[in-house]
C-alpha cells in the first residue's frame, strides 16, 4: 500500500516527460521538413539561376564564335581589317560578360559538385580561351594587317616590295602561335557530359581550329613568300603544266613546262617548251613500288617520262623525277632548278579573276569564268595539238607573271588564298630542294601529299586515266563523308561514298573527236572513261568493309614507298557511274574532321558533303 502513490506519481512523470518528449520530435521534424523545403527551394532557385545564366553564356559565346567565324570567310584584306576593327569591341565584349558570368561565384560552387561540375568547368574554360584569343592574338594580327595595309608593296615592274613583310613575319608568327596555344588549351577541356553544353562546345572547337589553322596558313604563307620570290637569292623553279582533262594522280598529264625566276620580289615566266623537247632526255627515277603500280599494272603502262610526272600522289616525288631529267637537258645542265612548280587551268583561271582578263593572240577573251574550260575542253575541239600548247603558255605568262604586279595588301590577301586553296585542291603544289625553305612550304599546305597526319586525317582517292583521251572533263566526282562513332580512345569511324560518273551523252561521242573521247589504244572503247583508282587510309588508320557499285576490276590492297593503298580499274561509259563505299578509322591522336584528298577536277570544287552529327550530342 505504501508504495502504490510513490508509483502513481511516478507513472505521472513519465507520462508527461513522454509527451514532451513526442511534441519535441514532432517539431524537430517539422524544423527539419521545413529545412529539406528551404534547402530544395534554394537548390530550385539555384539550379534556375544556373541554367538561366547558362543559356546566357552559350548566347554570347555564339556570337563571338559566329563573328570571329564570319572574319575568316572575308577575302579581301582592307574589308578583313575593317571588319575586325568595327567588330572587335564587340566580340570582346561577347566573351568578357561570358568569362564574368561563367566566373561568378553561383558558378564557382556548382563547379565542385561531383559529375556535371566538371561540365561547368569546361564551360568556364571555354569562355577562359576565347577571352583570350580576342584580346591576344586577334588584336596582334589586326595590328600587322593594318601595318601592311599602309605600307608601300608594290616597287614598281610588277615587282613585290617584300621588306615590309619581312618586317611582319615574326608579329604575325607570334600571333599565330597565340592562337594556336589558347586552341590547344580549348581542344584538352574535358568533353562535356550533358547535351547542353557538349554541342556548343563541340561546335565552338570546330569553328576555333578552323579559324585556327587559316590564321597558321597565312602565317605560313607570309614565311614562305619572301623566300618564293628570291629575297635572299634568285630562285628558278620547273613549272610544270598539267591537263587534268586526262587525269593523273596529283593532277594531269604534263604538256608542258616552263620556267619561273624570281628575284627580290619580281616574278617572270617564260622559256615554255612541249613535253616532245623532253623525250629524248629519258625518265624519272621510279621506286619498284611505283613501276609495279602504273607499269607492270596495266591497263596502260605509265613512261615516267614529263608526260606522266603527275602520276605520283606526293609532289615530291614529281620534283625529285623532274630534276633528274631537267639536269640531262642542255638548257636544265646550265641552270639547276631550285623547285618545281605544278599548275592546272583552274589555278590560272583563279588568278585571272585578280588580275583581270587576258587575251590571246587570235584576240579571244579569257576571264575568271571560262578559262580552265577553254583550256581543258574547247582547246581540243577547236586547235590542233602544235598549238595548244602555246595557248597555256600565254595564259601561264600573263597569270602568272601578274600575280604581283600593282600589288596591295587586298591583292596580296587575295593572291594567297587562291594559293591556299588551289593548293588544298591540288590545282596548284610545289616542292623545293632546300629542306629548311620546303619545310615552311608544307607547313603552308603548298606542298600536295598523300595522307601523312595522324592529328588531321586525310583519305586519299587518287585516279589515273588508262584511256588515252581527255576524257576526265566529263568524269565528274562527289563525295559523302558520314561520321559513325567517336571512340573513347579518341579514334574516329567514318563511313565515305565516293562516286564517278561520265557526263558524257553516248549520242555525243561521235561529234568529238578522238583525241578527245580516246584513240582506240589498247582496245579502249571511244568515251570511255578507264581510271585507276588508288585509296589511301588515313595516317595511322584503316579502311574496312570496302565494296563497289558498277564496272569495277582488279580490287586489291597493296603498298606503295610504305604506304597502304587500295587499288582498282574502274570504267565509265557514257552516262554510267561507278561508287566506292568505305569505312575509315581514323588514328587515336585525331583532332580535326575527316578530309577527301583527290585528284582535282576542272574547276574548284567545293568538297564532300559531310555529316558529323554522330559525335554531337544529339547524335548519340
Amino acid at each position: 500500500m505504501l508504495g502504490n502513490p510513490g508509483n502513481g506519481s511516478i507513472d505521472k512523470h513519465i507520462g508527461a516527460r513522454s509527451v514532451r518528449h513526442k511534441h519535441g520530435f514532432r517539431n524537430l521534424l517539422w524544423v527539419i521538413l521545413l529545412a529539406l523545403v528551404a534547402a530544395l527551394g534554394i537548390l530550385g532557385w539555384s539550379g534556375y539561376q544556373l541554367f538561366s545564366q547558362a543559356k546566357q553564356v552559350k548566347k554570347h559565346e555564339e556570337k563571338a564564335i559566329e563573328m570571329l567565324a564570319r572574319s575568316s570567310t572575308l577575302s579581301d584584306g582592307s574589308v578583313l581589317d575593317g571588319y575586325i576593327k568595327q567588330q572587335l569591341p564587340v566580340i570582346s565584349k561577347e566573351t568578357r560578360e561570358a568569362k564574368v558570368i561563367a566566373h561568378g561565384t553561383l558558378w564557382n560552387a556548382a563547379a565542385r559538385t561531383p559529375v556535371y561540375g566538371n561540365d561547368l568547368k569546361t564551360v568556364q574554360g571555354m569562355t577562359d580561351s576565347l577571352d583570350a584569343i580576342v584580346t591576344g592574338p586577334v588584336p596582334e594580327l589586326l595590328t600587322v594587317a593594318s601595318n601592311l595595309e599602309h605600307s608601300q608593296l608594290s616597287s614598281g615592274d610588277g615587282r613585290l616590295n617584300v621588306e615590309p613583310i619581312l618586317r611582319s613575319q615574326k608579329s604575325i608568327a607570334a600571333g599565330s602561335a597565340d592562337m594556336h596555344k589558347q586552341v590547344v588549351t580549348y581542344n584538352n577541356l574535358p568533353l562535356p557530359r550533358g547535351a547542353f553544353v557538349k554541342d556548343a562546345y563541340l561546335s565552338g572547337r570546330t569553328t576555333l581550329n578552323q579559324v585556327s589553322a587559316q590564321i597558321q596558313q597565312f602565317s605560313n604563307s607570309f614565311q614562305m613568300l619572301p623566300q618564293f620570290l628570291g629575297a635572299d637569292k634568285p630562285q628558278t623553279f620547273a613549272l610544270l603544266a598539267m591537263t587534268t582533262s586526262e587525269a593523273r594522280s596529283s593532277g594531269g598529264l604534263i604538256g608542258s613546262i616552263g620556267v619561273i625566276t624570281t628575284d627580290k620580289g619580281e616574278i617572270s615566266v617564260g622559256n615554255f617548251k612541249p613535253n616532245t623537247d623532253y623525250l629524248s632526255y629519258g625518265i624519272g627515277n621510279p621506286t619498284p613500288d611505283e613501276v609495279n603500280v602504273f607499269r607492270q599494272w596495266g591497263p596502260l603502262q605509265m613512261s615516267f617520262d614529263v608526260r606522266d610526272l603527275a602520276v605520283y600522289p606526293d609532289t615530291s616525288r614529281s620534283a625529285e623525277s623532274m630534276q633528274a631529267i631537267w639536269q640531262r637537258t642542255p638548257w636544265g645542265s646550265k641552270q639547276p632548278i631550285d623547285g618545281v612548280i605544278l599548275v592546272d587551268p583552274v589555278f590560272l583561271q583563279e588568278l585571272i579573276k585578280i588580275n583581270g582578263d587576258i587575251k590571246l593572240s587570235d584576240g579571244r577573251v579569257l576571264s575568271g569564268q571560262n578559262t580552265a574550260e577553254f583550256l581543258l575542253n574547247t582547246v581540243y575541239k577547236e586547235y590542233a595539238p602544235t598549238q595548244q600548247d602555246m595557248y597555256f603558255q600565254q595564259v601561264a605568262e600573263a597569270s602568272i607573271g601578274g600575280m604581283f604586279s600593282q600589288i596591295n595588301m587586298s591583292k596580296l590577301t587575295k593572291v594567297a588564298q587562291v594559293m591556299s586553296s588551289s593548293a588544298e585542291g591540288r590545282h596548284f603544289s610545289m616542292y623545293v630542294f632546300d629542306k629548311n625553305m620546303e619545310t615552311t612550304i608544307a607547313a603552308a599546305g603548298f606542298t600536295a601529299q598523300s595522307s601523312s597526319s595522324a592529328e588531321h586525317p586525310t583519305v586519299g582517292v587518287y585516279s589515273t586515266e588508262q584511256n588515252a583521251s581527255k576524257m576526265d572533263w566529263y568524269i565528274h566526282r562527289r563525295a559523302k563523308v558520314t561520321r559513325m562513332h567517336c571512340h573513347s580512345n579518341g579514334s574516329q569511324t567514318y563511313h565515305v561514298y565516293y562516286t564517278m560518273t561520265n557526263t558524257l551523252n553516248s549520242q555525243e561521242v561521235s561529234s568529238l573527236p578522238a583525241y578527245i573521247v580516246g584513240i582506240n589504244q589498247a582496245g579502249q572503247p571511244q568515251g570511255y572513261g578507264i581510271e585507276k583508282m588508288l585509296i589511301y587510309p588515313p595516317a595511322d588508320g584503316a579502311i574496312s568493309n570496302l565494296k563497289t557499285d558498277g564496272t569495277v576490276s582488279e580490287l586489291h590492297k597493296t603498298e606503295m614507298n610504305g604506304k597502304t593503298l587500295y587499288a582498282s580499274i574502274a570504267s565509265l561509259a557514257p552516262g554510267a557511274s561507278v561508287t566506292y563505299s568505305f569505312d575509315v578509322t581514323t588514328s587515336q591522336k585525331t583532332i580535326s574532321d575527316l578530309r577527301v584528298d583527290q585528284t582535282p577536277m576542272g574547276w574548284m570544287d567545293s568538297g564532300p558533303s559531310f555529316d558529323g552529327s554522330a559525335c554531337s550530342a544529339s547524335g548519340h
